[in-house]
């Protein structure tokens, strides 16, 4: 696969494995970075296993982009998904057409695999929504004051909680957190190897100069050996000195149930010679909001989005997913970086039934773009919020509550899997 930008002065193909080091020169260098050697190995295995595409300038890089291929969990199912990185353009060709050079080859890559979803995190907003990204979730950062004992409205689970050594914990923790895939969306499937290399960090890659002076990650487990986990918390604790009180860093948390949720952050609360919990990313509807008997020792401290999502393949991506009510809806879409998206079309779909999605001349109720769409695809953006914005237009009045009715998801989507 060979294309050129709109200045045919680069070169859009694949990146081999001889100019991987290359492709990370650059990425450091566009975003300011000066990694240890073994945060470079672990970037270097990741980006070996991405699809990747390079912008090539007589023969040198100018620019990088990568996805990995993994799962996402959507509403009632999984869908494919080309999870995109490493995404850099060097300084001297910023504004040539590199970016949408290599973003129209990751298409045709997504095609070719089946990947009828895209995502990523978005170092500066403004740039992907022009590609057709909407951010689909969103996350809270909490802090908590640790001085004193968390007051909750209701009573932790009193099954016993025992501390894990992290090698063990994959086998232990992999079923508590496959549950959640099908009550929340937005998240990553979880192989062993993830589950050792990015989620707790066996192979040692993580800088401890990104650490900030937080000691070695924990697993703290709710159950008795041998039962599956009621819930689970990963954390790390940095003592108190020149950077303030003494601090638990909250990395993961899940947990079956509001009792179960109660016991695990009781316990991060209790942790001697600490004074404040912090969670960087928890979903916005996270129980414990709720939970706080006194929400001023229970504070969010920033709300931002989360992944951002783009339908590839809105066909496939709208057949894969279930939904909460009955819709017969017709949508005017539009998509101008892949037109074979855009048109007038027929959605019905609904629980029990089959999804639809056929072209048509029918007037429309609905006219929005997919970065609209995508950013409703998961149920976490009710469309009306684009329409009350002046970025969709309802021509049918009900349509907009047809559609958010049968998009809704009990739990909100959400994933701290920042790859």
């Amino acid at each position: 696969m060979t294309s050129h930008d709109a200045h045919a002065t680069t070169e859009v193909r694949e990146i081999p494995e001889a100019d991987l080091d290359q492709a990370l020169d650059l990425a450091y260098l566009a975003f300011h970075l000066k990694p240890a050697e073994q945060t470079r190995t672990r970037h270097r295995e990741l980006l070996r296993a991405c699809a990747r595409v390079g912008a090539y300038d007589h023969g040198q890089l100018a620019g990088v982009a990568a996805a990995h291929r993994l799962t996402l969990a959507v509403p009632g199912g999984e869908i494919p998904c080309a999870a995109v990185d490493f995404v850099s353009v060097a300084p001297t060709h910023r504004r040539r057409g590199t970016l949408t050079g290599m973003m129209t080859a990751l298409w045709q890559r997504c095609a070719a695999e089946g990947r009828p979803l895209a995502c990523l995190w978005a170092s500066e907003s403004a740039i992907y929504g022009r590609f057709g990204f909407g951010s689909a979730t969103e996350a809270y950062r909490f802090e908590i004051d640790a001085s004193r004992p968390l007051a909750l409205r209701v009573a932790p689970d009193r099954r016993p909680l025992r501390l894990l050594d992290p090698a063990d914990a994959p086998a232990v923790l992999a079923p508590r957190y496959d549950a959640t895939l099908a009550q929340r969306a937005g998240r990553f499937t979880r192989d062993e190897t993830w589950w050792r290399r990015e989620v707790l960090d066996l192979d040692g890659c993580v800088d401890p100069g990104d650490l900030h002076g937080f000691g070695a990650l924990r697993v703290v487990v709710l159950g008795a050996p041998g039962e599956e986990p009621g819930g689970y918390a990963l954390y790390r604790t940095r003592g108190a000195g020149d950077q303030g009180p003494g601090t638990v860093s909250v990395e993961e948390l899940e947990a079956e149930s509001a009792p179960a949720a109660a016991a695990l952050w009781s316990y991060l609360c209790s942790i001697d010679l600490t004074a404040t919990v912090r969670a960087e990313a928890r979903p916005a509807d996270d129980p414990l909001l709720l939970l706080a008997a006194d929400r001023d020792q229970v504070r969010v401290t920033r709300q931002e989005p989360g992944l951002w999502v783009r339908l590839v393949d809105v066909h496939a991506a709208l057949v894969a997913r279930a939904w909460a009510a009955p819709v017969d809806l017709v949508l005017d879409l539009t998509d101008t970086t892949l037109p074979g998206n855009a048109g007038r079309f027929r959605l019905t779909a609904g629980p029990g039934r089959d999804t639809t999605w056929e072209p048509t001349d029918d007037a429309p109720d609905l006219a929005l773009d997919v970065r609209e769409l995508s950013a409703c695809y998961l149920g976490g953006s009710p469309l009306r919020r684009y329409v009350q914005a002046g970025l969709a237009t309802a021509h049918t009045p009900a349509a907009v509550r047809s559609l958010d009715a049968a998009l809704e998801t009990a739990w909100l989507p959400f994933t701290g899997d920042n790859y």
